[in-house]
């Protein structure tokens, strides 16, 4: 399952998506996504998304990828996601 798979999957069941923002996890990702602007970058991105257009999105997780710590992150967050 890729991860395009898994965040359709958290969009359809809110409850999942809650409690994955509630873990130790999901608050590392909130905070590695909105370190440095203070979130500004995070909600414009999410805006674009809801509008349609993920690239702002994509390039925020790519670019917490980039790092092992990120990459094993988002790896446990997949993993957890297809539970």
């Amino acid at each position: 399952m890729n991860e395009n798979m898994v965040a359709e999957q958290l969009r359809k069941n809110p409850a999942a998506l809650r409690a994955l923002m509630q873990s130790r996890d999901g608050q590392a990702l909130m905070q590695m996504l909105t370190q440095g602007d203070g979130g500004a970058g995070l909600q414009r991105a999410v805006q674009s998304a809801a509008k349609g257009d993920t690239a702002a999105m994509v390039q925020m997780v790519n670019r917490i990828m980039e790092s092992p710590e990120g990459a094993e992150l988002v790896e446990r967050i997949n993993k957890a996601a297809r539970r």
